[in-house]
């Protein structure tokens, strides 16, 4: 039976497109962002008591991957584009119902906001659930994942030198840890794992209002080439 469902709040996020959203949450954990609630859960009693919760998993929307036709197979970035996998095998964007799920941190709590840091969502995303993360149930010591039994090895992060001085200008106007942003977001590597690409190739993303490009001058290396506001 179809069943309907509306979303309780939208994310502002840091990340203004989908290109060098980290993989997962917490691995950028100066991603920042506001989940603002909508009606009727912005009055302050639906988050009563969540000032004392560290962490909360949030249920959301793919909202720019929906698709009309189930997918039963897809192939992970992580494993190179090259490996087919069963969807529920998989946390693939392509979910038979759109709905992706983190866990991410609670700054601060306010009747109509939440504020929030480690956080893998686009901006605009729909949230449908907030729950609480209840760490002697949720975490799993004995858990196993041999698909992905680790985090990827983080790639090393270069400046030129003018776009780090810039980074940092537009980190105290944005009153973000914005330099910190961009070196653990580039650090997992953006790109599919089987691209190869000329050092020459220059690459970009939109994180707060600022477009950052990057490029690899050699293969296990990003240098960080330029800062600039967004169109």
């Amino acid at each position: 039976m179809p069943h309907s469902v509306s979303p309780v709040g939208i994310v502002r996020s840091c990340f203004k497109e989908k290109f060098a959203i980290p993989r997962q949450p917490h691995l950028a954990p100066a991603a920042r962002g506001v989940l603002e609630l909508l009606p009727p859960f912005d009055s302050g009693d639906a988050v009563q008591g969540l000032e004392e919760v560290s962490h909360v998993w949030l249920l959301f929307l793919f909202h720019q991957a929906l698709e009309d036709k189930p997918r039963l197979k897809v192939r992970p970035p992580r494993l190179g584009g090259n490996r087919s996998l069963g969807v529920f095998a998989t946390r693939s964007t392509h979910r038979p119902n759109g709905i992706g799920q983190s866990v991410v941190k609670l700054d601060k709590v306010e009747a109509n906001r939440l504020w929030l840091s480690g956080i893998d969502l686009l901006d605009g995303t729909p949230v449908l659930d907030i729950k609480p993360y209840v760490p002697y149930v949720d975490r799993q010591d004995g858990a196993t994942n041999r698909i992905a039994e680790a985090a990827p090895e983080p790639i090393p992060v270069e400046w030129v030198e003018g776009a780090l001085v810039l980074a940092r200008e537009h980190a105290l106007r944005l009153d973000e840890p914005l330099v910190e942003l961009i070196e653990q977001c580039l650090a997992q590597d953006p790109r599919p794992a089987y691209q190869q690409p000329e050092p020459g190739r220059r690459y970009g993303a939109r994180l707060w209002d600022l477009d950052v490009r990057w490029h690899y001058p050699r293969p296990g290396l990003i240098r960080v080439l330029e800062i600039s506001p967004s169109d």
